[in-house]
């Protein structure tokens, strides 16, 4: 009888696979979608050029992996590595108990510096984040909304889906007044969406937000917040500002 032996799932392997599968032309694709160029949101970052499906189905090979290795791909210069290593603690996040899931909280706060692009944030930050503190103290949002860093401030925003979901939407209304002044487009951006996904459950409470800091709110903010209203009611917002 054959003997089979399992191989231990590391990083090194699931970069073995990720290069298995990328597509040199997309490589440079993505390197522009997501704004790589001197002085833009995701200088330096590099792509192999594999496609968001086939990370999935990587992840979902290596959805063991322990989180020393995960922390090795979460490390690394390359976008699809730090994607994958996200999608996996989601997944672990999702399936663990308690004491895992506090672990992996804490992991992902600890390596917020790699999770450094808009994608890499919206893929996570309402799953463990947002997700962990449902009934916790909520102050750790508020020390990410102060944060320099874009992409804190961004995660804070983000976290925040999984309460308004929930039909809890303080803590989006109270991010979005400490963020009216923020210069960030990606910050205007992200603030119009959770605003939009309150819409989508409570419009009068959207509405009534709005109204009070139409003068204040980004423009952008705005226009993402009201894509749902009708065209009449749409217009009308738009001219308040």
């Amino acid at each position: 009888m054959d003997i089979v032996v399992k191989t231990q799932a590391s990083a090194a392997l699931l970069r073995r696979d990720l290069r298995f599968v990328a597509i040199k032309e997309k490589a440079l694709v993505y390197a522009s979608f997501f704004k790589t160029g001197k002085g833009e949101y995701g200088e330096g970052d590099k792509f192999l050029g594999v496609t968001v499906p086939k990370q999935r189905v990587i992840a979902k090979k290596y959805s063991d992996l322990a989180l020393p290795e995960i922390s090795l791909l979460l490390e690394s210069p390359i976008h699809e590595e730090r994607l994958v290593a996200l999608i996996i603690l989601v997944s672990q996040y999702a399936k663990g108990d308690m004491v895992s899931q506090k672990k992996i909280y804490d992991f992902y706060l600890a390596h917020t510096t790699q999770i450094n692009n808009w994608d890499l944030v919206d893929s996570s930050a309402q799953y463990i984040v947002g997700e962990y503190l449902l009934k916790r103290d909520r102050k750790m949002l508020y020390l990410l909304v102060r944060s320099k860093s874009l992409w804190e401030r961004r995660i804070a925003i983000i976290a925040t889906w999984a309460f308004i979901k929930r039909g809890d939407f303080a803590d989006i209304f109270a991010i979005t007044e400490l963020l009216l002044s923020d210069k960030h487009d990606l910050i205007h951006k992200a603030l119009g969406w959770m605003l939009r996904e309150v819409g989508k459950r409570d419009e009068a409470a959207l509405e009534e937000f709005l109204v009070k800091h139409i003068k204040v709110l980004p423009r952008t903010t705005l226009r993402y917040a009201i894509e749902r209203f009708g065209s009449q009611k749409r217009i009308q917002y738009l001219k308040m500002k």
